[in-house]
């Protein structure tokens, strides 16, 4: 009877805080890329960069990706594209965009610096790339209910576990040619839930990607507003030319229309004149 007692004893204590040996997430974890990093990965790059003013071929076609993450698997491919998706929708609203293309952070992967945005820029055949970078920190951490209790009908679960996931998601919008950065839109969320420890692998994982969706979702609002802005003050701030894929520009497009408007004009008068001479000249004969 002793001897049960004792082994029972060992069993519950080894139960206890049992988060560390049902789940390979506790305590915290961070998933990374960052734009600066992957734009300028040493020193020599970050001097020689020298971004002049932009000159923009309207409508404009668009490249979006995430930076890939250097360190680990990062965002899962598929979860990854349905971001994208999500931030394709709202640059397409605008009729200065003609065309969103959607790549996967695997085409930059193995490379960095504004060299393989140009090759990227090739392959995909757009002006400019919006970058995407994120900032994920999951922590979990185990408070005193945080037991599995042994009981003659099993194991009773008793949800101690404390677990919050804080995201940082940033998009930079790029003119390639130029390297000029023509804006960004930042975008947070905080997610806080008590979970068991059974299972908290998939309860991290799950709140791993609904962070990364709300995150995306405020960063939305702040490149709606951004996007918004940004035609307005191409025109008053003078931060980028624009050039029409006609070969036109706003200016002399107007220009065009009245001139031939003029022309028109001459050419209506030309015509009323010579009938009216017509018919003086057979007045007086």
């Amino acid at each position: 009877m002793k001897t049960l007692q004792l082994v029972l004893v060992i069993v519950i204590t080894s139960l206890a805080g049992c988060s560390s040996m049902l789940s390979q997430n506790t305590n915290q974890k961070t998933r990374s890329s960052s734009l600066v990093d992957f734009l300028y990965p040493d020193e020599q790059s970050r001097q020689a960069h020298q971004p002049s003013i932009p000159t923009l071929n309207l409508p404009a076609t668009v490249g979006i990706a995430f930076i890939p993450n250097q360190y680990d698997s990062g965002i899962r491919s598929n979860d990854e594209i349905a971001l994208l998706e999500k931030v394709k929708k709202q640059f397409m609203q605008y009729d200065y965009i003609d065309r969103i293309e959607v790549i996967p952070s695997s085409y930059l992967k193995g490379g960095q610096g504004f060299s393989t945005l140009e090759q990227v820029s090739r392959l995909y055949d757009v002006d400019i790339i919006a970058l995407v970078s994120y900032d994920q920190v999951s922590q979990t951490l185990e408070n005193n209910a945080a037991f599995l209790y042994l009981t003659i009908v099993g194991l009773y679960v008793i949800p101690g576990n404390e677990n919050t996931v804080q995201t940082f998601v940033d998009t930079a919008v790029f003119d390639v040619k130029s390297r000029k950065m023509l804006f960004r839109a930042p975008g947070v969320n905080k997610v806080e839930q008590r979970s068991t420890a059974v299972g908290i692998d998939e309860t991290l994982n799950e709140q791993s990607q609904g962070s990364f969706n709300l995150a995306v979702d405020d960063m939305i609002t702040n490149l709606d507003a951004e996007l918004g802005s940004f035609k307005t003050r191409v025109k008053e701030d003078k931060i980028a030319n624009v050039n029409h894929k006609d070969g036109s520009n706003g200016g002399s497009l107007y220009f065009l229309l009245m001139l031939l408007t003029a022309m028109l004009i001459l050419k209506q008068h030309e015509q009323i004149t010579k009938q009216l001479y017509i018919k003086l000249t057979s007045v007086y004969r």
